[in-house]
């Protein structure tokens, strides 16, 4: 009981955190083709200056449960996956030195040097998030010794980089919600334009996406032997769709709300799919690891349930107060502050 429950955590906190640093990923990728000048990109930059580094949390506590919860799948994901993970880490490094770097020197050519580390640090981690993800769906190709039967290549597989190509299409929806958000004018016109567009685009790649599951994956089965479990991928897709509406109406909390929901739900559909599985081996079923064969011991699991019952809430608490107290949107004078990037 105590494992299945810590494998929705994991699942859910994986979730929360592809919403959060989806956004800001989302607009860093998308920033160089929606910014028309030095005040669209400061201000691209400050709409998700305040959030950044607190939506990460949510990144380092998904790797701390999978450590403390799941000792043996932590072990055998970084060791097996070990070049996109080191990818996706040193993308997340450029990209926080972009922000703090990015004003350091008065220069053209040295500002657009971090606009590009700043669009590299945030499409390569949505991409290789994507890819990474979708390859546990399926399986990745280790043995009963937990030895990796491939590389990168290998990752990059037709439903590996579709699996990256939803992650990154999601963000940056996603990004341009929160920018329409942030910003007025004809930045936040041209954010809206983009949203609209970039809905259709995520709703044919989901669609693919999905189909290409029932092929690729066994991410299926458990919905069908438990019909309940569609509430999953439903709430995705009418998430997906509410947020098609408001768009049309221009209310953009409530837009930036739903693609947020269709992000958990479309992770979170393949994280049910993947139970009782954690990290399974495409080679043989046998050599997957479980939540029972790769948990920590029940004492550890019910002692780490009650620091997180504790903790967690203080977390939201704390982030929701930090989201609330930086709601408005980014004006000159947040931009003339010595504080701004």
């Amino acid at each position: 009981m105590l494992e299945t429950i810590w494998f929705a955590l994991w699942g859910l906190i994986w979730a929360i955190y592809f919403m959060l640093d989806g956004f800001d990923l989302g607009l860093g990728t998308m920033a160089p083709f929606i910014s028309k000048s030095e005040t669209d990109t400061r201000t691209i930059n400050n709409a998700m200056g305040p959030f950044w580094d607190g939506n990460e949390v949510w990144l380092v506590t998904a790797g701390g449960v999978t450590f403390a919860a799941f000792p043996t799948a932590y072990a055998v994901m970084f060791s097996t996956l070990y070049t996109p993970l080191l990818l996706i880490l040193f993308g997340l490094i450029v990209r926080a030195v972009s922000f703090e770097f990015r004003g350091k020197v008065d220069s053209a050519a040295w500002r657009k040097l971090w606009d590009v580390c700043q669009f590299v640090g945030s499409f390569v981690p949505a991409f290789l998030f994507g890819v990474v993800f979708a390859n546990i769906f399926q399986g990745i190709p280790f043995d009963g010794q937990h030895h990796m039967q491939g590389d990168l290549q290998s990752l990059l597989n037709p439903y590996g980089i579709l699996g990256g190509i939803l992650f990154v299409f999601m963000f940056v929806l996603h990004g341009s919600l929160w920018l329409a958000i942030k910003t007025d004018g004809d930045l936040q016109t041209r954010a809206s334009k983009a949203a609209a567009g970039l809905w259709g685009v995520v709703l044919v790649v989901a669609v693919v996406f999905l189909v290409h599951t029932w092929w690729a994956t066994t991410l299926w089965t458990n919905y069908l032997t438990r019909p309940v479990l569609f509430i999953i991928p439903l709430v995705a897709v009418a998430a997906l769709v509410t947020a098609r509406i408001f768009i049309s109406s221009r209310s953009w909390w409530k837009a930036w709300a739903a693609s947020g929901l269709t992000i958990v739900g479309a992770t979170m559909f393949g994280v049910v799919g993947l139970y009782p599985n954690i990290f399974p081996s495409s080679l043989n079923p046998e050599w997957s690891l479980t939540v029972f064969n790769a948990s920590s011991t029940s004492l550890t699991l019910t002692i780490m349930l009650v620091v997180a019952l504790i903790m967690v809430p203080i977390v939201i608490v704390y982030q929701s107060w930090a989201y609330y107290l930086f709601r408005h949107k980014v004006t000159p004078d947040d931009l003339a502050s010595d504080e701004a990037y």
